[in-house]
């Protein structure tokens, strides 16, 4: 019984959406439009390149200062490396 009640669970849970998205967090005076602003502390850069790889950039790293946000093609900027991975982005390699 019980194992048929887990094989159950199991094929719900697969055939729900799992994926998690970040909660919406409001800061007073910003927007919480798609075209955001950059915030203080913010400055890691979420890059769109030619072939529509989701890259993120750290300071320091090579590109870093040479890489512009459009946030009209849907760039933008992260406040962590954890919020840039969460959200689908991988790092640069360089």
């Amino acid at each position: 019984m019980s194992l048929a009640l887990l094989g159950t669970v199991s094929l719900a849970y697969v055939a729900t959406d799992t994926r998690h998205l970040l909660p919406s967090v409001h800061y007073p005076g910003t927007s919480s439009t798609r075209s955001e602003a950059r915030r203080v502390g913010c400055d890691i850069k979420g890059n769109i390149n030619d072939r529509g790889e989701r890259i993120y950039h750290v300071p320091g790293q090579e590109y870093y200062s040479a890489t512009r946000i459009n946030p009209a093609r849907g760039e933008r900027w992260f406040c962590s490396e954890w919020e840039a991975w969460w959200a689908g982005w991988r790092k640069a390699k360089v």
